[in-house]
């Protein structure tokens, strides 16, 4: 099976597998990608995953699983599961899946620590599983397990690209020689022509989190988001590298208090979690103090020019995409 259609960007190995009109997963976004997000996510053509940490106990994430149903019908959607690097107490990834397999949820994006322990029992649900890596050699331990597809991460992507960052085209090319799943690529993909190079590498997909923060549908300030649209590409940064979990994050005040304390040799996570717990993100989402807490961003951030609906950011893709087929004088949306 090839990765595109010869003759339709849009129709991809990734697409055909998660049954979307479009090779793109929104992937998800703590405290940010609910019910109504997601909704929109697959009314645009999309895969939408809700952010399973989002919610304080398996009932309410429940809870958003039916408000979700209610507002697609049949239509298919994902719930994300971000687990811990390593398993510590209070770890609550067992009932979420237990509750996935339950609910028969459609597709799984995890990431963090291998999924080898869960990868049985959700295919045997009928769950699709898309896991997010860093790291090659994560993609392949992944694909050994059993994963249906794996998304990889570049340098630029907002949160967590790991701590030997490599660049999304390098990512795709390195990809594109070693799986034979399919795979996605993520990290700074903010526009149509990206998401062209990125099938041009090998990849059957794209995974994309900054660019639809300014989304109409996100749960979000208007202030916050009105400052993503101003930002440039170098106002993102990397914390957290003194404790092995780097996250690209928003420049802010909290981002300079968390530098400066690293850069004088603090290296314990617990003296840093005052300022990146994420109840602090939660807060200035609502508010739009976006000066305050670690604000997961990518350097798409210098991509974006307004806020929009997903259906309208979208349309613009699709256009930017098929746009620069065509300058390669390969035709209008033809590959």
């Amino acid at each position: 099976m090839t990765a595109v259609n010869p003759t339709d960007w849009r129709d991809t190995s990734l697409s055909r597998l998660l049954k979307t009109r479009l090779p793109i997963m929104a992937t998800g976004l703590q405290w940010l990608a609910n019910a109504d997000y997601v909704a929109a996510a697959v009314n645009s053509g999309m895969m939408g995953f809700i952010t399973a940490a989002s919610f304080a106990d398996t009932a309410a994430l429940r809870d958003e699983i039916q408000r979700c149903r209610e507002l697609l019908g049949t239509r298919a959607f994902g719930v994300n599961v971000s687990m811990l690097p390593k398993l510590l107490p209070g770890d609550r990834t067992e009932e979420i899946m237990a509750l996935i397999a339950d609910e028969r949820i459609a597709v799984v994006e995890t990431s963090g620590r291998d999924p080898t322990a869960y990868v049985a029992a959700l295919k045997a649900s009928g769950c699709r599983v898309v896991h997010k890596v860093p790291q090659l050699r994560h993609a392949l331990k992944a694909e050994a397990a059993g994963v249906d597809a794996v998304t990889l991460v570049g340098a630029e992507c907002g949160g967590h690209p790991g701590e030997s960052p490599v660049g999304t085209l390098v990512q795709g090319a390195l990809a594109a020689r070693a799986l034979r799943i399919p795979f996605a690529l993520g990290g700074g993909i903010a526009c149509g022509e990206q998401i062209v190079a990125a099938l041009a590498l090998g990849a059957a997909g794209v995974a994309i989190g900054t660019r639809f923060l300014v989304a109409d549908e996100i749960p979000a300030h208007a202030d916050y988001k009105q400052r993503l649209v101003e930002a440039q590409p170098g106002d993102t940064t990397l914390i957290l590298s003194s404790v092995r979990n780097s996250m690209r994050v928003l420049r802010n005040d909290t981002t300079a208090t968390v530098q400066a304390l690293e850069g004088d040799g603090v290296n314990d996570i617990q003296q840093l979690l005052p300022y990146v717990r994420g109840t602090l993100g939660k807060a200035a989402y609502a508010s739009g103090d976006w000066r305050q807490g670690a604000l997961s961003a990518g350097q798409g951030v210098g991509l974006m020019t307004r806020s929009a609906s997903l259906a309208e950011i979208i349309a613009e893709l699709e256009q930017e995409a098929d746009t620069a087929l065509a300058r390669l004088g390969i035709g209008d949306g033809g590959v």
